[in-house]
């Protein structure tokens, strides 16, 4: 049987956000920004993410496969293309979680051949333990060990991804 371990919780995680906000501010004040969701783990993330930003924002999402249940498959596919040309706009990718880096570095290679003004990586957990590509992210909510984790959009199985908190899915 599972049992869940509450490793961040809702409250550090918003704290953390706005913090991840006002750095974006920062470095865009004038906007636009377009923020690019890998779906669906990114989703919760990206939404608190812009309402913490006062840069105008354009959101974008797209759909990559590379997981099985807890275990990576090795390689990522494209399975939900972006809707607008990000050509000559600051763009910034919104990971729930970045591991082995696979999904990341795929990803990152296809939107630089779409010519963005800038690009850059947030994350709000990142492991960097478990990289097998080298990734920079830029924008880091949390470090965190190398467990699966559930929650704030992570899931298992398709489940878990509406609890508050990060936690740790043991068993």
């Amino acid at each position: 049987m599972s049992s869940l371990r509450v490793l961040l919780s809702a409250e550090k995680i918003h704290a953390r956000i706005q913090e991840l906000g006002a750095q974006i501010d920062r470095d865009y004040p004038t906007g636009p920004v377009y923020l690019i969701g890998v779906l669906k783990g990114a989703s919760v993330f990206m939404a608190d993410l812009a309402r913490a930003m006062k840069t105008p924002v354009r959101m974008e999402f797209v759909g990559i496969a590379s997981y099985n249940g807890k275990t990576s498959s090795g390689e990522a596919r494209l399975t939900k293309d972006l809707d607008h040309p990000i050509q000559g706009f600051d763009v910034i990718v919104v990971e729930d979680i970045v591991d082995t880096g696979i999904t990341l570095t795929y990803f990152l290679q296809l939107l630089q051949q779409r010519k963005p003004k800038s690009l850059r990586i947030a994350a709000l957990l990142d492991k960097p333990s478990r990289r097998l590509r080298p990734v920079h992210v830029d924008y880091v909510g949390f470090e965190v060990p190398d467990q699966f984790l559930v929650g704030y959009g992570l899931d298992y199985e398709e489940d878990y991804r509406s609890l508050p908190d990060v936690c740790i899915l043991e068993g």
